[in-house]
């Protein structure tokens, strides 16, 4: 999407932007540790409106699909809340702590 929008990091809201892990299947409820301090919990698929498109024409397509039963896919990213503040930087290493088993699939919030 990056190279066919021409859309940097941040230009679509994001708070963070990471590389190397697919937060779309993460379960509900994972924890992502950034940094020294910082920790955000997992709570849901983030979902993209309508105003995207005035942002790059044709971007809400891109960022939705369906699955091979027709149900939505969002690819538009994750959203969390914050447990530990904590100075971030780019580059900062991401370790992720996945919940205790039944994993919990995300769904949009």
């Amino acid at each position: 999407m990056k190279d066919r929008f021409n859309v940097a990091s941040g230009q679509m809201g994001e708070n963070i932007t990471t590389k190397g892990i697919d937060l779309l299947e993460l379960p509900k409820d994972s924890l992502l540790y950034i940094g020294e301090t910082a920790v955000i919990k997992v709570t849901g698929l983030r979902n993209p409106c309508a105003q995207i498109d005035q942002f790059k024409p044709g971007l809400m397509n891109a960022v939705l699909d369906r699955n091979l039963q027709g149900n939505l896919i969002r690819k538009a990213g994750i959203m969390s809340i914050v447990l530990e503040s904590g100075e971030v930087h780019p580059g900062d290493q991401v370790r992720v702590q996945l919940p205790p088993f039944p994993h919990t699939p995300l769904e949009r919030v």
